[in-house]
């Protein structure tokens, strides 16, 4: 049996985004609470997600949504890492509020944008051990959240493109 890498390379890259999502759930959580949501997006949905960030796009003027949503449609697929809103109740302040009661509806507790940030680098230092391309979106999370990806009430959604290429498409980026 001969194997080429080249008809191996979406398998391959999907295993990896599972790792990687392996590697989000189990990164350390404020508390020990673990409120962190994750998904790998490929094909159609992956699309679905392009066509969304050129919405975003058409909607703000933020030119990046285009160059981002092409970045998407070159990658193997995209690991969606999130939150379910749920304040800690420590009060710490750290959003801006002297209690967690006291916060405005719709600011995110501060420990659970920690949470996402660390789960974000977990499941990166985990796509590099695998050697693949990849590039943390603002942009393809908040279409992802747009689009409900990660259920209705997940928030702070960010997207990590993956590719598997001689040339990474997310480096010389116009």
């Amino acid at each position: 049996m001969i194997m080429n890498e080249r008809d191996l390379r979406h398998a391959q890259a999907v295993d990896i985004a599972q790792k990687m999502m392996v590697a989000a759930r189990t990164a350390p959580k404020g508390k020990g609470v673990d409120i962190v949501e994750c998904a790998v997006v490929d094909g159609d949905d992956a699309e679905r997600l392009a066509q969304e960030m050129e919405r975003v796009s058409e909607e703000t003027g933020f030119k990046f949504f285009l160059r981002d949503a092409g970045n998407v449609r070159a990658s193997e697929c995209v690991v969606l890492v999130g939150t379910r809103e749920q304040a800690q109740g420590l009060n710490c302040g750290h959003c801006g509020f002297a209690t967690c009661e006291g916060r405005s509806q719709g600011v995110p507790c501060a420990i659970n944008s920690v949470d996402v940030g660390i789960a974000l680098g977990s499941a990166c230092a985990t796509a590099t051990d695998h050697r693949v391309d990849t590039r943390v979106m603002f942009s393809a999370g908040l279409a992802a959240q747009r689009l409900g990806m990660l259920g209705e009430d997940v928030r702070q959604v960010y997207g990590i493109v993956v590719s598997i290429s001689s040339k990474s498409p997310f480096f010389d980026r116009k």
